[in-house]
């Protein structure tokens, strides 16, 4: 427990209820970040920030109010909670505002979810820079490399939050995340470019920084050559690190405000057979070192995996307290944390060698996704399979169709996902996708 932080949110809900509050929620957080940039061998950039915060959630005669202060000397805070009380009585009501039930506090985890390593904590300055220079070493001066940028980034929060029936609660995070953006020379006007990051909250599952760099390189070499795709209704594989945009929209409307709002595709969908049966995902908060690990949401209820989807069926929503009123649902999380898809057999050698035709997706340039409809168009660039091996780089083309439809015809999940990212995703393959191109 953080006993400085845990207090600071105590005192702040305590004058919050003698000013006139009827209930009240606060959160306090410090944090510092952390950035150095490297770029062709020199030092090009520092950023060193520390911040803290006071958040306050206020209800007030059916009135309701948030706000925060970055101000927290005791007697600006009392101030500040004062004035806040009184503003928020000059507020229209809003009956559907509440603090959480105080049963969805209960169950809270005791677990480590070893989400603070004192070695990230302890980074120097000459740390940060071998970092940097170790990837960009591995780039300056190879084969058609123009330029070559290396970075990292790390931090550490603390933060802690009470409330005024009975919430109190504290965690603590750490960061590190490593990274080289490279950009090659094609002939011409041509310059491919591309990059690669990788980061972890333990500094032990941090990616090594010569294999960064590498992978930034092969990624920007594979792109020479890169040619104008096909247009073309065929097999699309998806690589792990970009799979994570996909499932992104395709989750993000099963939400209690996409609901609320009429703006979610999922609207009468729940538990009702929708996509591909093989696809299988859970929201898993209490996942060792995860990107989006938590005891706790963003309102004290006690973090527990959560089925989304399951046979083909979306079987929870994100519901908050709020428009859980609003709907007269059961409130289960206002908020995603790690998205766990379930894996296949293979990897991604294995699936393509095993496929005759087809178009293999490295990554998605622009484009968009209507979460009322499910609608969309998505940029993109990869490279041709033929005959089980992978062709030459192709781009300047994209595949439009519907959400559902599209994961209607997912075909297999890949035994390979993308560690470093909050969507724990492998390769995945889809039927019939209709690409444009030449």
């Amino acid at each position: 427990m953080h006993d400085e932080q845990i207090q600071q949110a105590q005192t702040a809900v305590d004058l919050a209820q003698s000013a006139g509050a009827d209930a009240a929620w606060a959160s306090v957080s410090r944090s510092r970040s952390v950035d150095f940039t490297v770029r062709d061998g020199k030092l090009e950039e520092v950023k060193d920030a520390t911040s803290r915060s006071l958040s306050i959630r206020l209800y007030v005669d059916g009135r309701y109010a948030s706000t925060q202060t970055t101000d927290l000397r005791p007697d600006q805070v009392s101030a500040f909670v004062r004035e806040v009380v009184d503003m928020t009585r000059a507020l229209q009501p809003d009956p559907f505002r509440v603090l959480p039930d105080p049963e969805l506090y209960e169950g809270r985890s005791t677990q480590d979810l070893e989400l603070a390593d004192p070695a990230i904590i302890q980074l120097t300055r000459e740390d940060r820079l071998e970092i940097c220079h170790n990837q960009n070493a591995e780039l300056i001066g190879k084969d058609k490399v123009v330029s070559a940028t290396s970075g990292c980034s790390d931090g550490h929060e603390v933060s802690a939050a009470a409330s005024s029936n009975g919430f109190v609660g504290s965690q603590e995070s750490t960061w590190l995340w490593l990274g080289s953006e490279v950009t090659v020379n094609d002939g011409g006007d041509k310059k491919p470019e591309a990059w690669m990051w990788g980061g972890s909250p333990n500094r032990s599952d941090v990616p090594n920084p010569q294999a960064i760099a590498t992978l930034a390189l092969k990624r920007a070499h594979d792109r020479l050559g890169t040619v104008k795709g096909p247009t073309a209704l065929t097999k699309m594989v998806v690589d792990p690190s970009a799979t994570s945009r996909l499932l992104g929209r395709l989750l993000s409307p099963a939400t209690g405000r996409g609901l609320q709002q009429g703006r979610s595709f999922w609207a009468g969908k729940l538990g009702v057979p929708t996509v591909s049966d093989i696809l299988h995902i859970t929201d898993e908060p209490l996942l060792k070192r995860g990107l989006s690990s938590r005891l706790y949401d963003g309102e004290g209820i006690a973090a527990k995996s959560m089925p989304l989807i399951q046979g083909g069926a979306l079987q929870n929503f994100y519901i908050d307290t709020y428009y859980g009123r609003k709907l007269d649902m059961a409130p289960t999380t206002g908020s995603a944390s790690n998205r766990v898809v379930s894996p296949g057999q293979r990897d991604l050698a294995g699936i393509i060698s095993d496929m005759d035709d087809g178009i293999y997706v490295t990554s998605w340039l622009g484009g968009n996704a209507d979460s009322t409809t499910g609608d969309f168009s998505f940029g993109l660039r990869g490279h041709l399979i033929q005959g089980g091996q992978l062709g030459g780089p192709v781009g300047e083309m994209n595949i439009t169709g519907n959400l559902l439809t599209l994961f209607s015809k997912l075909i297999e999940v890949g035994n390979d996902p993308w560690p470093y990212s909050r969507i724990l995703c492998p390769t995945l393959v889809f039927d019939q996708v209709q690409f444009s191109g030449a």
